[in-house]
């Protein structure tokens, strides 16, 4: 155990630190905080980053203009170190067609993350705005990384990836607590508690002990852990009698995306679909619900009218497909297609579309560019090579399923954006994400998109299904309980009972609402602090 006088010392180190020491010690501390993400969920690494995060803020004081720039600096190092290894794996989807695209992937694997960079610069800064002299600054801190990390989930489309919160999320009783105040109330908690033993340097001149602080946040983060048990002992795993099959194909992209593989592509769909998963089984006759993932076919699925025989073909009576598709928009017959929607149809066993969802939250230049005509005027093109970019759908809605809860559909990272996942007066069942991750490869991508899915099961209180092409294809309970899976980079079928839903969580009926009163209470602590030491 590291004694007292050296922990201070450590933490005063930090503080005094100044030019590129300070920039790498900011860097460092950010890169270890990605080892709290999955798959490695080692989040008792923050108890040491999140602490140096507060020392470099405490150093910033020394500054211009009351230690803002100094602090914002600090964050944007920070968000630097942090991001760059939590998001290295997005460089793979610029090799997926290298001639093209490879020469991206340095901007891609550091030009995004030194855009995100600016958030944790920001709350640095906010934090350093409404800094204090006590332990009350650890609050400060989680107040400014809250504000600047749901600005991150929302600005410029958004992109919450890897949110502070998510380190919370595992053990499964910890991640209970995002039921009752979400992914941004769970941001808030996680800051606070890891940043706590900061306060273990002041010393006991600062008017109170210590050791309050981290006791305090140690004593929180086992109240999370016993209601998260108790919640997870009070609600098994119940399932209905719709019995689901994931058809996971783990097709390299170069297939995915090539029309002259279109009957290598069915061919394999088909009879992997219909494959039998134990000597009981007889193939897809024994489910009610076959799911294909995300842009599943090489070309317009509707257009194929020997493809829709074929599905109609393999879909006994009573069953029906979920498969993501690219949807050319209605137009005359023969018309050209430039543009085009990707969506997720149901399909029954006569070969009928019943519904149809189109996707709203699109990648940014994954399947559109920002002022996109303009990007294409100077020869740019997203990942995809839809000239004109997808359109984006017009209304998240659940989709009428025969035989079973309505769904509500989501594809690809629109699991990662909680709040909006179930409208208040639309609830659905379960939801359905459909998603292709094999552009990340074998990488920790896949992994946190999984981490992600998974809590916003636990927000709504809903069952999440989801199908990969490479996985990771999951069945999980509303509690966040995986009650089946498919592991990543494995051809095979998935076959397991949907999970029946909770009553509506406190989260899935207030929303961001007791995120929000969580932060407010914490900034009138540290005003009230401010206040009282002016006033001594």
């Amino acid at each position: 155990m590291i004694s007292t006088s050296k922990f201070r010392a450590a933490g005063l180190s930090i503080i005094l630190a100044w030019g590129w020491k300070r920039a790498a010690i900011a860097l460092v501390a950010g890169a270890m905080s990605a080892l709290a993400m999955a798959p490695f969920n080692a989040w008792p690494v923050l108890f040491v980053t999140f602490p140096v995060a507060v020392w470099l803020i405490d150093g910033a004081a020394a500054g211009k203009w009351r230690g803002l720039p100094a602090a914002a600096i600090a964050g944007f190092w920070f968000g630097l170190g942090y991001f760059v290894p939590g998001l290295y794996w997005i460089g793979n989807a610029f090799l997926v067609d290298a001639p093209t695209f490879a020469w991206l992937m340095p901007f891609a694997v550091l030009g995004l993350p030194a855009y995100l960079a600016l958030f944790p610069a920001l709350g640095f800064a906010l934090a350093r705005l409404i800094w204090t002299r006590d332990a009350s600054r650890v609050l400060a801190l989680a107040i400014g990384l809250t504000v600047s990390e749901w600005l991150r989930g929302y600005m410029l489309s958004g992109f919450p990836w890897n949110a502070f919160g998510y380190a919370l999320s595992e053990p499964l009783a910890l991640a209970q607590a995002a039921s009752l105040i979400g992914l941004w109330g769970m941001t808030f908690l996680s800051v606070a508690i890891f940043a706590s033993p900061a306060a273990l340097i002041d010393g006991s001149s600062r008017g109170r002990k210590p050791w309050i602080a981290p006791v305090a946040a140690l004593l929180l983060l086992a109240a999370m852990g016993i209601y998260g048990a108790v919640r997870l002992s009070l609600q098994p795993t119940a399932l209905t009698k719709v019995k689901l099959r994931i058809m996971q194909p783990n097709l390299q992209q170069d297939v995915k995306f090539n029309y002259g593989a279109k009957a290598e592509v069915m061919q394999k769909y088909l009879a992997l679909s219909d494959r039998a998963s134990g000597p009981q089984s007889t193939g897809v006759r024994d489910v009610q619900i076959l799911i294909w993932p995300e842009s599943a076919f090489p070309f317009f699925l509707t257009r194929e009218a020997d493809a829709m025989a074929q599905i109609a073909e393999l879909l006994p009576k009573g069953t029906v497909l979920m498969t993501g598709s690219v949807r050319a928009p209605d137009g005359p017959p023969g018309a050209r297609v430039s543009r085009a929607y990707n969506s997720i149809y149901v399909i029954d066993h006569d070969g009928g579309v019943l519904s149809v969802y189109d996707k709203l939250h699109l990648v940014p230049f994954g399947e559109y560019l920002p002022f996109q005509e303009w990007m294409e005027k100077l020869g740019f093109v997203q990942l995809t090579k839809v000239h004109g970019g997808f359109i984006p759908g017009t209304r998240q809605r659940a989709m009428e399923i025969p035989n079973a809860p309505r769904a509500l559909p989501l594809i690809c990272y629109e699991a990662i954006f909680p709040g909006t996942v179930a409208a208040r007066d639309d609830r659905p069942g379960w939801i359905v994400n459909l998603t292709n991750d094999g552009w990340f490869g074998n990488s920790t991508g896949p992994y946190q998109h999984l981490q992600q899915a998974r809590l916003r099961a636990i927000e709504e209180g809903l069952p999440m299904v989801r199908a990969a092409n490479t996985g990771i294809s999951a069945v999980i309970d509303p509690s966040g309980r995986i009650v089946a899976q498919l592991n990543l980079g494995l051809e095979g079928v998935l076959d397991a009972s949907l999970p029946t839903a909770l009553s509506p969580t406190v989260y899935a009926r207030l929303g961001d609402i007791p995120a929000a009163v969580i932060v407010a209470a914490a900034l009138l602590v540290v005003v009230r602090r401010r206040v009282a030491k002016h006033a001594a």
